[in-house]
């Protein structure tokens, strides 16, 4: 599939009426859990599309393009809102983050597994740990104030259990600052940089906007504010890598490109009847607004859009439904391997190389001066207290050692040495 060879609907007939914008919302307890997943994401690429165009417009000082930018831009948000809308009303904040942990997870999984630059991935492999541990932490805290199993949430696909523990994760900003690709990068690196950094910033502008509105308790406020910090670190990391050099609407042409090519591989996979025909007609939509951004790269910069996606033929299709159980054992693989690595600079290493004196100690100090009431391990400890060891999801036995005990959480591994 090349959109670029598609005949797309006038730009004019993509505005929606009310009606359309407000979609029938999934039942969260019928609707798969992929589907849930896909949703995030697509809401994820909508809001950074919109975000985009707004940088643009605040750096330009031409109106007409301003104009040419708000009226994309308006047609991103209506597609934004009916993603959105497309969540119902009766999911609880905690429910819906279990959603966004999986998506963290299973993406940042199989984007790593299909990453052909040993960076990138390596990137990418770094973070998919400490959002598997995200995931526990928030399964536990789930289970122990509504009584609903993380499980059933994510219907089987991922396994709920410790990752690298998130109090080891607070670093120095410096260590979470990444070398960029070259813009000779494959179109597929590029996507993959430009996913799951739009995956990760949604994942943070939820828990920042809205962690503080958690309604249970005073530690799951906490667990919130906490993770929402290390979600800022990941969207740093991930937003670093992106190719720094291209032009505003060079930019503005491969954001419409992945979004084309994100909601053709949502709706090649999608099992839910309402979320498919979403999925299509923002496909639809999507290829007018690729081929108008086309003609402002043109018009306002004098390039074809083949001059910046020479070979638009879509890679591989992102899916999830049969990467599960290749996801599965490709993290326990990484966990055994990688559990103990943090990062210097833009590198990764093991926490036993780095200095004594290293700013990674002074820093993670610094923030967990009482690890014993760090919320991410407060949640733990509460559970076991109650319930006499933690909630997990496994198929088997935990491939890292010091992360087997269901009796007793962590707070050494991957931040204090051997």
């Amino acid at each position: 599939m090349n959109p670029f060879n598609e005949k797309p609907c006038k730009i004019e007939k993509c505005v929606a009426d009310w009606r359309k914008i407000y979609p029938t919302a999934y039942d969260k307890n019928d609707a798969d859990a992929y589907t849930k997943v896909r949703a995030i994401l697509l809401n994820g690429a909508e809001f950074e599309e919109s975000w985009f165009m707004h940088q643009l417009a605040r750096h330009t000082t031409d109106n007409n393009l301003r104009r040419d930018v708000a009226l994309l831009r308006r047609l991103e948000q209506q597609q934004q809102k009916r993603i959105s809308y497309f969540k119902p009303k009766d999911e609880s904040m905690l429910e819906t983050t279990i959603s966004y942990e999986q998506l963290a997870v299973d993406l940042t999984a199989i984007l790593a597994q299909t990453e052909k630059n040993k960076y990138v991935k390596a990137a990418l492999d770094f973070a998919l740990l400490e959002d598997f541990d995200h995931l526990y932490r928030f399964s536990d805290l789930l289970e122990m104030e509504q009584g609903i199993s993380g499980e059933k949430l994510v219907g089987t696909y991922t396994e709920i259990m410790p990752g690298r523990p998130t109090i080891a994760e607070h670093r120095h900003p410096f260590d979470d600052v990444r070398r960029p690709i070259t813009p000779d990068a494959s179109l597929s690196t590029k996507l993959h940089t430009m996913i799951i950094t739009a995956a990760e910033q949604q994942t943070m502008n939820f828990y920042m906007n809205l962690g503080t509105f958690y309604p249970t308790s005073d530690l799951g406020r906490k667990l919130f504010l906490e993770i929402g910090m290390i979600e800022e670190q990941h969207v740093t990391q991930y937003e670093s890598l992106m190719d720094p050099t291209s032009t505003w609407l060079e930019c503005l042409l491969m954001h419409e490109y992945c979004e084309c090519y994100l909601y053709y591989s949502a709706m090649s996979e999608e099992s839910n009847e309402i979320a498919k025909k979403i999925w299509t007609s923002h496909f639809e939509q999507e290829l007018s607004h690729l081929h108008f951004a086309a003609e402002l790269l043109k018009k306002y910069e004098g390039k074809e859009w083949a001059q910046v996606i020479p070979n638009a033929e879509f890679p591989t299709l992102l899916t999830f439904s049969n990467n599960c159980e290749k996801n599965k054992h490709y993290i326990r693989n990484i966990l055994k391997n990688t559990v103990n690595n943090t990062s210097v600079l833009e590198e990764y290493t093991d926490l036993n190389n780095i200095p004594d004196d290293y700013e990674y100690f002074k820093y993670n100090n610094t923030v967990n001066k009482t690890p014993s009431t760090v919320a991410s391990h407060k949640v733990i400890d509460n559970y076991i207290n109650e319930f006499g060891e933690d909630y997990r999801f496994t198929v088997a036995e935990h491939p890292v050692k010091a992360l087997r005990n269901r009796k007793e959480d962590n707070v050494n591994l991957a931040r204090k040495k051997d």
